[in-house]
């Protein structure tokens, strides 16, 4: 991923990257996005990133030794911190629909901020909203005031977070939209996607935004659209 690539990135929403990567690869059906609502800690937050991933449990204590549930956690902050970047979190809740644990809050938004990631996506609970670290979204699947029990069970494994299957070094984008996961093929074209992308539905918008918009205006430039689009 190219310095132009990564700052493009950061400036456009997941929706524009979702539409771009069909227009990179020259057709409809690309899927690897998440599904259903999610919480968004910053409504304007972006995250793009190659994924690190864990899991998670917070509904009763840990069955496992302490020492190996302190080594397991030490493990996981040492590879987050490591992790090349630009990086992003990716954490799966294997407690959902039952989630309670908010791993998410102050301390740990600050701590993998300061690791200089880029933010967390995970399908689990966030809390402390008007204290997470500044510039560091998070996009979570609830709220609530609890830690539980939380303790990592796997680290740097396959997870799926909304429906999404995310691998360790999967390029994330993602906001309060959801996410994606950029297939490696496409990356190379994704500035000319993008720019082609917003040049076609500037072929709607242009004339929407102007005066004396009329259906017989919009008749015209729909049919341009339609001709233009992927």
């Amino acid at each position: 991923m190219t310095p132009s690539l990564l700052t493009l990135l950061n400036s456009v929403d997941t929706p524009t990257v979702c539409n771009a990567i069909e227009v990179a690869q020259g057709k409809r059906g690309f899927n690897a996005f998440t599904r259903g609502t999610v919480l968004a800690s910053d409504p304007k937050g972006v995250m793009v990133g190659h994924a690190v991933t864990a899991k998670i449990r917070a509904l009763s204590p840990p069955n496992e030794a302490p020492d190996v549930i302190r080594a397991r956690r030490m493990q996981y902050y040492k590879t987050m911190a490591e992790a090349p970047k630009p990086s992003v979190c990716v954490i799966e809740d294997e407690d959902v629909p039952n989630a309670i644990g908010a791993f998410w809050g102050e301390v740990n938004t600050t701590i993998h901020k300061g690791f200089g990631m880029a933010g967390t996506l995970t399908n689990g609970v966030m809390r402390d909203l008007g204290d997470m670290a500044p510039d560091y979204p998070v996009v979570a699947g609830s709220i609530g005031p609890s830690h539980g029990f939380v303790h990592v069970t796997a680290l740097d494994v396959p997870v799926t977070v909304f429906g999404m299957e995310v691998r360790p070094g999967d390029l994330i984008h993602a906001d309060r939209h959801g996410a994606v996961v950029i297939p490696p093929e496409v990356v190379d074209h994704l500035e000319a996607a993008i720019a082609t992308m917003q040049a076609t539905e500037r072929l709607v918008l242009d004339p929407a935004r102007g005066e004396n918009f009329d259906f017989a205006a919009f008749e015209a430039a729909w049919s341009a659209f339609e001709k233009a689009r992927t």
